[in-house]
C-alpha cells in the first residue's frame, strides 16, 4: 500500500514539475496572441497616416501606425493589448485624432508587420523606450500623453516612470502581471514566470499625472486589481469607472469618450 502512495506521489510531483516546466518555457504562449502581417498588406482607415519603422538594438525591425490629427496638440502614444494587431487596432486612432492628438500605435515584435518574436520582458521594455525615443525630436514630452490597454498598461507605466509624459492613461491596468497569475493558476509558484510586469511597483515612481479606466463587469481583468492600484496613486491622480463595462470595447464605451474629451482639452 505504501509503495503505491509512493508511486502515486512521484508521478503527480512528475507531472506537476512538468506542467511548470511547460509554463514556463512556453509563457509567450499564453500571453500573446499576435496577428502577423504580410509586407505588402495595405491598411485602410480613415484619415491620414504613415507606417513608422524603428530598428531595434538587435536589428530586428519593429512597425507602427502615425495617424495625423487636424491642429495636433500633441501626440498619444498607444500601447495595445496582446491580441491582433495594428490592422484592428488602428480603428482606435479616430477617438483621439477627433480630439486634435496624433496617435502612434506600435505593434510588438511578432506582431503585425513587425519582425522578430517576444523572448523575454527586458526586451519587449526596451523596444518600446527605443520607439518611444525615436519619436522624441517631433513630439516633446510636454505634448506627450502615454496609453496601454489591457497587456499593454505594465509597459506604459514602465515607460512613463523612465520618462516625462504629459499624462499616463491606463485602459484596464492590471495590479501586476504574477498577481494575474497567481489568481488564474494559484497552484503555480510566482517564481517561474517571465513576465511579472510589476505595475504597482512602477505607479509611484511616475510623475506625470495618472487616470485609469476600468469596468467594473471586466471578465478578463479583475477590476479589484484596479481598485488596488488606486491606492498607490497620487493623490491628484484619478480612477474612473465605467459601469457595466466588460474588457473590450473601451474605446468606443460613450463614457470613456466624454471623459476623455475633458481630459485632453
Amino acid at each position: 500500500m505504501i509503495k503505491v502512495v509512493l508511486v502515486v506521489l512521484s508521478v503527480a510531483v512528475a507531472l506537476y514539475l512538468l506542467l511548470c516546466g511547460v509554463l514556463y518555457f512556453k509563457q509567450e504562449k499564453l500571453l500573446f496572441a499576435p496577428t502577423h502581417l504580410p509586407a505588402s498588406y495595405r491598411f485602410r482607415f480613415p484619415g491620414p497616416f504613415e507606417e513608422r519603422w524603428t530598428t531595434a538594438a538587435d536589428g530586428t525591425r519593429l512597425h507602427g501606425l502615425l495617424f495625423k490629427a487636424p491642429d495636433s496638440k500633441g501626440l498619444i502614444f498607444y500601447l495595445h493589448g496582446n491580441g491582433g494587431a495594428l490592422d484592428s487596432w488602428g480603428n482606435a486612432a479616430a477617438t483621439y485624432t477627433t480630439l486634435h492628438y496624433d496617435v502612434f500605435l506600435l505593434d510588438y515584435r511578432g506582431y503585425g508587420k513587425s519582425g522578430g518574436t517576444i523572448t523575454n520582458q527586458a526586451q519587449m521594455l526596451a523596444d518600446v523606450d527605443t520607439v518611444y525615443q525615436q519619436l522624441r525630436p517631433e513630439y516633446p514630452e510636454n505634448r506627450t500623453v502615454i496609453l496601454g490597454y489591457s497587456l499593454g498598461t505594465g509597459p506604459a507605466t514602465w515607460l512613463a516612470a523612465r520618462h516625462h509624459p504629459k499624462l499616463l492613461i491606463l485602459q484596464a491596468p492590471y495590479y501586476s502581471m504574477r498577481d494575474m497569475a497567481a489568481r488564474l493558476y494559484p497552484f503555480v509558484p510566482g517564481l517561474i514566470l517571465r513576465y511579472p510586469m510589476p505595475t504597482n511597483e512602477l505607479i509611484g515612481q511616475v510623475s506625470a499625472p495618472i487616470v485609469l479606466f476600468h469596468g467594473d463587469h471586466d471578465e478578463v481583468i479583475d477590476y479589484n486589481s484596479t481598485l488596488r492600484l488606486k491606492a498607490l496613486l497620487k493623490p491628484t491622480d484619478k480612477l474612473i469607472v465605467l459601469p457595466g463595462a466588460r474588457h473590450n470595447g473601451m474605446t468606443d464605451n460613450p463614457q470613456y469618450r466624454r471623459e476623455l474629451a475633458q481630459l485632453l482639452e
